[in-house]
């Protein structure tokens, strides 16, 4: 299952900006997207067994890579440390690589501490209506906290740490000192965050596995890290992870470890720390639906599409009353609160 064409940016509209303002995601950062564009040469970045990454690492000259690293370990101190700059004075610019596929093209800037050789990423981007929709929703309704920051037509955002979910399927999925009924019921978990708060397009590779050693064996947490799609594809499948050949290994190691009323018992969890989350956030998620359900964020076809689908899905008509995506997402959300949320498991 692919996106049925590229999906477009959407630009960050002023109702938007004053609630990114209210909750400090709006800063003015000391250099933009567009300046990082202007550097001199690129080559392909390989990874350790020298196959192609589809990044390259870019070089500026020489008279405009001080300024360039000053602000980007700059905008680093905004993301860690809320802009107290004494931290920059030991960082150092180790790399910048561009990405040359995907929506937002971004840079990922590569930071190294002089003092004992730590590094640590961020990432510089086009600035998407969906993604900071996304990014807010992960934060309002998940167990994870993504830090972002936006001005203009830029975004910067902390990097997410984990394996990657192609290469944890790859090289990890039947490791034997992995619990792979732990592996599963995360597995369940996030397909029934995705669904519930319709985040699409999580293929292996656009999210990461972060594995924590435990008093007995490990446990998972399944992280998206990429934010384009948020509701803006008209079938619903492409909001259920379940449903991407990619993830076709942990589905088949799921119908092995876990049967019908455990996978329902862990959706029932999962949807029950959504209604909570929703509840603690109330006054924020609140301002937030002000500014996603007037937005336009897909396009009308696909609106109703997605909502004609989630109407047959949940039995409920409350879909088809929906003019935008941002009312479709709540409208899926209140059912959780009402606590009359259907979901399918896979046979």
């Amino acid at each position: 299952m692919i996106p049925s064409r590229k999906k477009v940016l959407f630009r960050i509209y002023e109702p938007l900006l004053r609630y990114l303002r209210r909750y400090g995601r709006a800063r003015a950062l000391p250099l933009h997207y567009e300046d990082l564009t202007r550097y001199e040469s690129s080559t392909p970045l390989l990874d350790q067994n020298g196959r192609d990454t589809l990044w390259e690492t870019v070089y500026f000259s020489e008279s405009d890579r001080p300024e360039v690293f000053l602000a980007l370990t700059s905008m680093y101190a905004l993301l860690k440390t809320d802009g107290d700059l004494s931290v920059a004075e030991h960082l150092t610019v180790a790399r910048i690589d561009y990405c040359t596929f995907g929506n937002t093209k971004p840079f990922r800037i590569r930071i190294i501490n002089r003092l004992n050789d730590n590094y640590d990423h961020f990432y510089i981007k086009r600035a998407d209506a969906s993604r900071v929709y996304g990014l807010e929703l992960e934060e309002l309704l998940s167990p994870n906290s993504v830090m972002y920051l936006v001005d203009g037509i830029t975004m910067i955002e902390e990097h997410i740490v984990g394996i990657p979910g192609d290469e944890f399927i790859a090289d990890h999925l039947s490791s034997q000192s992995f619990n792979q009924v732990r592996i599963a019921k995360e597995f369940v978990k996030f397909n029934e965050r995705c669904f519930v708060r319709l985040l699409g397009d999580m293929r292996a590779y656009n999210y990461v596995v972060a594995v924590t050693p435990d008093i007995e064996g490990s446990q998972f947490r399944m992280r998206a890290i990429d934010f384009d799609q948020q509701s803006y594809e008209g079938r619903k499948r492409f909001y259920l992870p379940q449903y991407f050949k990619e993830n076709n290994p942990i589905i088949e190691m799921g119908m092995r470890c876990l049967n019908r009323e455990t996978v329902a018992q862990y959706q029932l969890e999962e949807r029950s720390l959504i209604a909570m989350r929703a509840r603690a956030t109330k006054t924020r998620l609140d301002a937030l639906w002000q500014c996603m359900t007037e937005d336009e964020i897909s396009t009308p076809e696909k609106t109703a599409m997605l909502a004609e689908e989630l109407a047959q899905h949940h039995e409920n008509d409350a879909f088809l009353k929906c003019r935008t995506m941002g009312e479709v997402v709540m409208t899926n959300l209140n059912l959780v609160l009402q606590k009359d949320f259907r979901q399918s498991i896979p046979a």
